[in-house]
């Protein structure tokens, strides 16, 4: 019932459409968002980082976003989401922060000289659990004196504007300069643990609108804000993993690529993979390529939906979908206790029979010309 013959032609097709809507977009100043710089003084860092995350909760529909969800319930996304990070107020009954990331989010993000953790011939992360602690000129990224994670230093910008984290700066233009007391101290006892934790202890920060605040009065203020459906950074992912699969990496794949990347704080693909990857050629073949795209688009995009997708049209659920979910353990204070990793779950996705969903029965008894799906 589905066509199983490979179509080159429909990559092209693909591309071609990606770079027509590209084309649109631009023309009507449809752009990567970058946040202004505020009349008070930040680090370029601190810049790079609210970009990231004010592309996607930018309350004012950013030039940035194609598409977005008015009408999408991201307050109470925020609510359910969000760290206790300014470690002035006890718990609130408006939030209850018990969603966030598994410890297998960690490691897709780059170290900071842009390339995988695993692939970078100047920072070792073998042992990504060694404790660690955080240095005043890390201070920006992680709280100095503070005991965190091996993994939760060197990394890139999305890291730090994407994830919460124990040891972890929270910056809020609130703050009004980089200098700032907002942080998690997640381990228990923590002044971050007045709500609910998120299992794995690790917080979706990415979602978080920055105008949201803690209140004294056992509350919280947040600002709803349209929900990117498509946004400038997605479309030039897809034309560029449309592209290379048409043609292989030719110039427009890193052309797009890299203005990504740039916006991230990130050196280009050619230049970051010949210093630091111990990999140095996997760009100049399609293959490596792939590979690269597909990690990019799962940085970029983290928390927004679209890696769910992404692995099935990837056929590569089976591999992805059958590990376990993993984080710290939020109940020790000890930061030796605490940064164990620990075992909350056995996903488990059935290949190829869970690619497609099962037809209801009350379908196939109405329509008996209706084929239920393999497997099922």
């Amino acid at each position: 019932m589905v066509n199983t013959t490979f179509d080159a032609n429909k990559w092209k097709r693909a591309a071609e459409a990606c770079k027509e809507a590209i084309d649109a977009c631009e023309a009507v100043n449809i752009r990567l968002h970058v946040y202004p710089r505020p009349p008070y003084a930040l680090s370029d860092t601190t810049l790079i980082q609210l970009s990231l995350r004010n592309a996607v909760t930018d309350d004012d529909w950013n030039e940035e976003l194609i598409w977005g969800s008015s009408v999408a319930s991201t307050n109470n996304l925020q609510a359910v989401t969000v760290a206790h990070f300014n470690l002035l107020y006890g718990a609130s009954s408006a939030a209850i922060a018990d969603q966030g990331a598994t410890y297998k989010t960690t490691q897709f993000f780059y170290t900071k000289n842009g390339v995988p953790i695993n692939e970078d011939n100047s920072l070792d992360f073998s042992n990504p659990t060694t404790l660690r602690t955080g240095t005043a000129a890390e201070g920006l990224n992680n709280t100095q004196n503070y005991v965190s994670a091996r993994i939760n230093f060197d990394r890139e910008n999305r890291y730090y504007a994407f994830l919460g984290f124990d040891g972890g700066i929270w910056y809020m233009p609130s703050s009004l300069g980089d200098q700032t007391t907002l942080r998690v101290e997640g381990r228990a006892g923590g002044r971050s643990t007045g709500t609910p934790m998120p299992l794995t202890g690790l917080f979706a920060k990415k979602l978080i609108n920055l105008k949201f605040a803690w209140l004294a009065s056992n509350g919280i203020t947040n600002q709803r804000y349209p929900w990117p459906i498509m946004r400038l950074a997605d479309l030039y992912l897809l034309y560029a993993e449309a592209l290379n699969e048409s043609e292989g990496p030719v110039a427009n794949v890193f052309t797009y690529l890299d203005l990504i990347r740039t916006r991230a704080g990130l050196k280009g693909i050619k230049e970051s993979w010949d210093t630091y990857s111990n990999n140095p050629s996997k760009y100049t073949t399609k293959d490596g390529m792939r590979t690269i795209i597909r990690q990019e688009r799962t940085i970029e995009l983290c928390f927004e939906g679209s890696r769910f997708w992404d692995v099935r049209r990837w056929k590569i659920a089976g591999a992805e979908l059958n590990t376990n979910v993993q984080g710290w353990d939020v109940n020790q204070s000890a930061p030796e206790l605490y940064y164990r990793l620990t075992t909350f779950a056995a996903q488990r996705f059935v290949s190829p029979r869970d690619y497609l969903w099962p037809i209801a029965e009350s379908n196939l008894l109405v329509n008996d010309n209706l084929v239920q799906n393999p497997g099922w």
